[in-house]
């Protein structure tokens, strides 16, 4: 005989030779004892282990639609901030713009002011000059008469030969001297004309 025979019968429990389809069925006691084992199992599992089975995928769902419920609240909230920094970002640019429109503003009132200062500073200026040169002007006429006067006194007394000492007498002569000097250039510019 060889090991690897095939045989088609069995030898049962009870000694009984089983072949055939036999072989996969098993007999009546085994089926209604392994049902009877199996609706125990399955009463413990029913009453015990699913509802603590249950219980957990309950918490783990809630957990999760919390979860997924703080992220829709969380999105909602980073859009709101996203739109209020829009909104901020939009004002500081107008109020920037308007800040800038001011200083351009301000700056061409500065100038303006600096320019009417300027012309003003500078009209003061002329006028102190023009008043400081007609005063440098009437001192310059009255020291160049007091001058012309003494020489013309000194000259006149030399050619006429008599002292002109007397201050009334020398100013009537300086007086007179003058006036005939301004006259002979009036008519000199009348003729002129």
């Amino acid at each position: 005989m060889t090991l690897f025979t095939t045989t088609t019968t069995v030898l049962a429990a009870g000694g009984e030779e089983v072949s055939g389809l036999d072989l996969f069925i098993p007999p009546w006691y085994d089926i209604i004892g392994s049902a009877v084992v199996m609706a125990i199992i399955g009463f413990f599992f029913y009453k015990k282990i699913l509802p603590t089975f249950m219980a957990i995928l309950d918490e783990r769902t809630a957990k999760i639609e919390g979860g997924l419920n703080k992220a829709e609240e969380a999105q909602a909230e980073a859009d709101a901030l996203l739109a209020e920094y829009k909104a901020q970002l939009s004002e500081a640019r107008t109020e920037a713009g308007r800040i800038r429109e001011d200083a351009r503003s301000e700056a061409g009132d500065i100038v303006s002011d600096a320019r009417s200062k300027a012309a003003a500073d500078a009209e003061r200026i002329v006028d102190t000059a023009k008043r400081q040169i007609e005063a440098e002007r009437q001192t310059a006429a009255v020291s160049l008469r007091n001058d012309v006067g003494a020489l013309a006194t000194e000259l006149a007394s030399k050619i006429v030969g008599e002292s002109l000492e007397d201050s009334a007498r020398q100013s009537r002569v300086v007086d007179r001297f003058l006036d005939d000097l301004e006259a002979s250039q009036v008519a000199n510019a009348v003729k002129g004309k």
